[in-house]
């Protein structure tokens, strides 16, 4: 490829000063016609990305792949994983090309990855392409849960490839350019552990406690201090998704990130009715990475990584295994202190009271029964302590005799938390969200940018989802599940 004189800002590229054995270098392989379809100027400002000067078609040339831009190294990452619970020794980057890392306005540093880039040494006969479905949902998805709050990775361009890939028929290409803390994953371990490669894993090791947790370094072991720092920011993240409703779909080893951020958005879906066992993915046949599963899952991944430093931990193998055991059995009390008190915030409860956990487990039990609206539940709880009658709320669960008792003891547990009524609904209101990215908007929005050739119901759905807090007049066909007719019961992956 010829490279030509794009910069869109300073390159630091320290993943590419490791060993050659943790990637592979490579150009992406350039796409027909790249066509800019979407594009985050918010995020490249914060960025610190030098882009105002450039035209949409530059910006397609340069989020396509088909230039690189002046100071990137691109390169595809090595990583294995287990993928539904069967491990596979060589996965790596198959479909994506990190360009290299940049450092955002906070100085934090920030990877550029394009995704659907084109194959790769690790595309094990795959053509390395995407379709643009999961680009541009992958693109509403991740945005939509950084204004959630949650953990994730970024959305800064969507590209139309001007190709056509084969997946169950032809369908136009498309790229991404995904932005992340780094995308080192546990299955990056798990590729060197797999080789009995000790000194890439110290080296990995080192690089992961520089760049994510560089107070590890000073601990006694830094190894567990570092497993010990993954499982509490992994139980933070878990604890977010479990308090959203949302299914990942496909928690294999190698798309758990390190920095803690979500990752990997192919057959991910946010539950309307509220079911424990819900899975959305069509590739989850068994529900291995159902909704409720997703703590027990994520504690059983870091016991992968746990394995994977059990050489670093201590130099006395059995104590090595015994100081490892015990930072993963940290993971459920960690997990289930935040989310019990992030379920009390979205109650409006500020103290704790031992009864909080079957107070909530009663309320989760009763929307289950009822098969309720898990958004909207609390969304209308918000307003019960405006509204005696709590008529939104009890409507939604269909007046159930069981909710209306619990209905009273909550009312009584608010009473007793203290604090004015219309301060305790105001902060419910902001941490309880009325704009979801709900599986029938998000696919009718897909199909008419892939079908039609008609962004717009996209970008209204994206605008609408960069404020999910905010009750807008007009738009209450965006706050609600779908009909019957309209329901989603599957996604798909992108591959």
């Amino acid at each position: 490829m010829t490279r030509k004189d794009i910069s869109i800002g300073t390159f630091e590229n320290s993943f590419a000063s490791l060993p050659d054995g943790f990637f592979a270098r490579l150009d992406p392989p350039p796409v027909s016609e790249p066509v800019l379809l979407a594009f985050n100027s918010e995020l490249a400002d914060e960025l610190g990305l030098e882009t105002s000067h450039l035209s949409r078609d530059e910006l397609a040339l340069v989020f396509s792949g088909n230039a690189v831009p002046l100071g990137a190294e691109p390169l595809a990452a090595a990583y294995a994983g287990h993928q539904f619970g069967n491990f596979v020794p060589q996965l790596g980057d198959g479909r994506a090309i990190l360009l290299g890392e940049v450092r955002d306005r906070a100085g934090r540093l920030r990877d550029l990855q394009l995704k659907g880039s084109g194959p790769t040494p690790f595309s094990r006969r795959g053509d390395g392409r995407s379709a643009l479905g999961p680009v541009l949902r992958e693109y509403l998805i991740s945005e939509a849960m950084h204004r959630l709050g949650v953990p994730t990775t970024r959305a800064l361009a969507a590209v139309l490839s001007g190709d056509r890939v084969l997946r169950e028929g032809y369908k136009p290409g498309g790229v991404m350019t995904r932005v992340a803390s780094s995308h080192i994953r546990v299955g990056s371990f798990q590729y060197f552990a797999a080789r009995d490669d000790q000194a890439a894993i110290k080296r990995l090791m080192e690089y992961v406690i520089d760049r994510h947790y560089p107070e590890a370094a000073k601990a006694e072991s830094p190894a567990l201090a570092l497993l010990q720092a993954v499982i509490e920011r992994q139980a933070k993240l878990i604890a977010h998704w479990m308090m959203i409703g949302f299914v990942h779909g496909v928690m294999n080893t190698d798309n758990m990130a390190l920095s803690g951020e979500t990752i990997d958005f192919g057959p991910c879906a946010f539950m309307d009715a509220y079911h424990p066992d819900m899975v959305f993915s069509s590739i989850d046949q068994f529900g291995r990475y159902a909704y409720g599963r997703q703590p027990g899952i994520a504690q059983w991944n870091l016991a992968r990584l746990a394995e994977a430093l059990l050489p670093f931990i201590d130099q006395d193998e059995k104590k090595s295994v015994e100081l490892a055991s015990a930072a993963i059995s940290d993971f459920a009390p960690i997990y289930h202190e935040i989310w019990l008190d992030g379920m009390r915030a979205k109650l409006g409860l500020v103290q704790k009271e031992e009864d909080d956990r079957a107070l909530i487990g009663d309320l989760l039990d009763g929307l289950h029964r009822k098969g309720a609206d898990f958004t909207l539940a609390f969304r209308r709880l918000g307003q019960v302590h405006r509204d005696v009658s709590a008529q939104a709320f009890l409507h939604l669960v269909e007046h159930d005799a069981l909710l209306v008792d619990w209905l009273d003891r909550y009312r009584a547990r608010a009473t007793r938390d203290g604090g004015d009524a219309e301060l305790r609904s105001a902060a419910m209101q902001r941490i309880n969200p009325i704009y979801i990215p709900r599986n029938h908007l998000v696919e009718a929005a897909l199909s008419a940018a892939i079908d039609e050739g008609d962004l717009g119901p996209f970008k209204k759905l994206h605008d609408v989802l960069a404020h999910p807090f905010d009750e807008k007049e007009g738009f209450e066909a965006y706050t609600l599940p779908a009909e019957p007719s309209e329901r989603v019961y599957q996604t798909f992956c992108g591959t």
